[in-house]
């Protein structure tokens, strides 16, 4: 394969209509089953990277693997037979080995309201990157004798329960390959972004309607800051939600990376960020990882030069 055409190919991944794949590549095949080719218009999810190498003349060759999925009318990420299929556990492994050694061992901090799927989303990467997992409210906790977090709130107050997270942040950020989940109000103080831009932070942005609908469903028992809302379960969430939205959307911003789910949706054809994967988010944030490298550092994660 050409060398500048695989170049050009080194997108990490993207729908792509099947026809345009064609006509965007006219040198290179794409290989579907009898009942895939049929659909013209068939939308597929393509991740590609390539390895190249020089022989003893010093010419460069490039050997390009693409993995594709496609999507059917219910939404949900089916894979087509042969050497070209995948999923999206994958399209994942395959973005975090081209990412992975770009992160260079540095810890990748979480942040985003409560019930954004820091915990879950958090899980995926660190299993995927080889790193260990930890829940910053968990070690909170844990130094105060395994009371919980609502406990805490309710018999010191918030402030003591910031102190004390700022007291984990501190000892994390002297650690490595760390994926943090973080608690929702990590954010308003100045001093833990000192300590989390040691690592890379990921901003899980979620519409708040999903938020309120998520935090509704399994109580709010657990979100002291929820406690003193009046109304039913999703109205006592959204409104408190969206004050505390308000309070810290700016300081959010301030991570090196955002992982829109209003994107996600949009980018795969979703009515709505329900149909989400937490591995299409993961597979998300990884590519928000490499842009933030690559933009602000100049870390080149997909170059392989031999």
């Amino acid at each position: 394969m050409d060398v500048n055409l695989a170049q050009r190919m080194q997108f990490s991944s993207k729908w792509i209509e099947s026809d345009k794949f064609y006509r965007k590549y006219p040198t290179c095949s794409l290989s579907l089953t009898s009942k895939l080719k049929a659909k013209q218009k068939l939308p597929v999810l393509v991740s590609a990277h390539f390895q190249s190498k020089r022989n003893k003349n010093g010419h460069k060759s490039v050997s390009l693997k693409a993995f594709c999925s496609y999507k059917h009318s219910a939404s949900v990420l089916e894979s087509g037979s042969s050497s070209a299929s995948s999923d999206e556990s994958l399209i994942l492994k395959n973005k975090s080995q081209e990412v992975g050694p770009c992160i260079n061992g540095r810890c990748i901090y979480l942040v985003g309201m409560m019930g954004s799927g820091k915990t879950t989303v958090g899980k995926i990467l660190s299993q995927v990157l080889g790193y260990s997992f930890c829940d910053c409210d968990s070690l909170v906790e844990q130094e105060v004798d395994g009371t919980s977090v609502a406990e805490i709130f309710k018999l010191y107050g918030e402030g003591f329960f910031r102190n004390k997270e700022t007291e984990a942040l501190k000892k994390l950020s002297m650690m490595h390959r760390l994926v943090v989940s973080t608690g929702g109000g990590a954010v308003i103080r100045p001093i833990n972004w000192k300590y989390m831009h040691k690592g890379i932070s990921v901003w899980l942005d979620v519409p708040l309607e999903a938020l309120a609908q998520r935090i509704a469903a399994v109580g709010t028992n657990s979100r002291p800051l929820l406690h003193h809302e009046s109304g039913d379960e999703y109205t006592k969430a959204l409104r408190r939600l969206s004050t505390l939205l308000e309070e810290r959307g700016e300081y959010y911003a301030n991570a090196n990376a955002r992982v829109s789910l209003e994107n996600i949706a949009a980018k795969l054809g979703y009515r709505d960020v329900s149909s989400i994967t937490p591995t299409a988010i993961a597979i998300e944030a990884l590519e928000q990882i490499e842009n933030f490298l690559e933009e602000e550092e100049g870390i080149a994660c997909n170059e392989n030069v031999a």
